[in-house]
């Protein structure tokens, strides 16, 4: 095995506090941009900036004819659905809880590769999953008997969900084309879908003067947490192992909880912070399960 850099070792973190950072960023972009609007504009100068960077490294961006429709109904599952489901659900929800929820995607990937796929769940899987339905109780029992069960959490729920089937449709049915360039059609696929929806639902934009708070929480979405979180994502996963790798996107909900707390003035209650901690360690377990082999 190649000798991994402690530059590359420092790409994960950056990596978490990336996409943490961007879960506030979105709420606070969503005050003054419509929810259609913000995905379509993110998703296609993400999707972008990804085929910017296959066309230097001169990566061919051809997919076979027979392999689009598979693409496709994954693009739409894993970043389309996933994306506007999120955009809604924070409008709906506190950041910090949304962000928990949506982090119990690798629970919903395992209960879904089991009869799909034919995956074992292993000790350190089962372990996952009931960790991950322990904080999910944690999160909603509190919440129902409050009376504060919001439909913004079901869409994050939703939005988990559609990620973990998208993955799901990956696995079951390949795209035979470079990693880089699959993430790339996706996300321009991702933002031809929040397209659509913006022109039915919002209409044309019309440009006009944002805040600077807002101006400077969109820049971070669109160059931070979507162009060069994605870039730096590919670099991670050729350069590091990919359980090493994965393990960084534990940092994410963590820090969404906590950049909400710093940027947005939420307080999430002790249930919220110990559904955090069960969810992070269900997606742990479940990362660090031993892969099937071919």
């Amino acid at each position: 095995m190649p000798t991994v850099s402690a530059r590359s070792l420092l790409l994960v973190p950056l990596l978490g506090l990336l996409w943490g950072f961007n879960w506030p960023a979105v709420r606070i972009s969503l005050t003054e941009i419509a929810p259609w609007t913000l995905r379509a504009g993110g998703m296609t100068f993400a999707g972008l900036a990804l085929v910017a960077v296959a066309l230097a490294r001169d990566i061919s961006l051809k997919v076979p004819a027979a392999h689009w429709p598979r693409l496709i109904v994954a693009g739409i599952l894993s970043i389309a659905a996933f994306n506007i489901l999120l955009a809604f659900a924070q409008l709906m929800a506190p950041t910090s809880r949304a962000a928990i929820l949506t982090f119990t995607m690798p629970v919903w990937a395992t209960l879904m590769a089991w009869p799909v796929l034919g995956e074992h769940v292993d000790r350190p899987r089962l372990i996952g999953l009931g960790l991950g339905i322990a904080g999910l109780l944690c999160l909603g029992l509190p919440l129902i008997r409050a009376g504060q069960l919001s439909p913004g959490l079901a869409l994050a729920l939703l939005a988990s969900i559609s990620w973990a089937l998208g993955t799901i449709v990956t696995k079951r049915w390949p795209v035979a084309a470079p990693t880089l360039s699959i993430a790339a059609w996706q996300l321009l696929i991702g933002g031809a879908a929040a397209g659509i929806g913006m022109l039915i639902f919002e209409g044309i934009p019309v440009p006009r003067t944002l805040s600077p708070p807002v101006a400077a929480a969109l820049t971070f979405h669109i160059l931070g947490a979507q162009a060069l979180a994605y870039f730096l994502w590919f670099t991670v996963i050729a350069r590091l192992p990919a359980g090493i790798a994965s393990l960084g996107t534990l940092m994410v909900p963590a820090v969404g909880a906590l950049g909400s707390v710093l940027l947005l003035g939420e307080r999430p209650a002790a249930s919220d912070w110990l559904g955090l901690v069960l969810v992070v360690a269900a997606s742990g377990a479940i990362l660090v399960s031993p892969k099937p082999g071919p």
